[in-house]
């Protein structure tokens, strides 16, 4: 469900906004905040919840790992896209979940006229290291169609 009112996005946004992110704001165009959700004892595995505004999307990024890696989303109210470079957008809603395999190139945000969030974690591999890239361009992102 789309959600231009913020009051009824946040009754919609279960696990909470949280805090600016401003420690990577430069990888977004746009705002996004980041709320902590939990973590393992280890550290090997945390989930965080990513609220972003409308229009709001992070640059083209890689979840580099040796062996095993990459990210889940796990969208949880209002409505997003994710792409895969040289694939088509896809759309996406709350309960879609998105399973992003190590070493691939891609982006993910919120639709130009909706709120939107999803949990973010990141699966254990080996030398796991992300690659923030270029930004999305307006052009490409303001193309994409329901």
């Amino acid at each position: 469900m789309k959600y231009q009112d913020k009051t009824a996005f946040d009754t919609a946004n279960h696990f909470g906004q949280g805090q600016a992110n401003d420690a990577y704001a430069k990888y977004f165009i746009g705002q996004s905040y980041l709320k902590g959700l939990g973590a393992t004892s280890d550290g090997a595995i945390s989930l965080a919840n990513v609220t972003f505004e409308p229009g709001c999307r992070n640059n083209w990024h890689i979840h580099k790992a040796s062996r095993g890696g990459g990210q889940i989303l796990i969208c949880t109210a209002g409505e997003g896209w994710y792409q895969e470079e040289g694939k088509p957008a896809v759309s996406l809603q709350e309960g879609s979940v998105i399973v992003i395999p190590a070493n691939v190139k891609h982006w993910h945000g919120a639709k130009c006229d909706s709120w939107f969030s999803h949990i973010a974690f990141g699966v254990p591999g080996e030398d796991t290291e992300n690659i923030w890239l270029e930004e999305v361009s307006d052009e490409d992102y303001l193309a994409l169609k329901d």
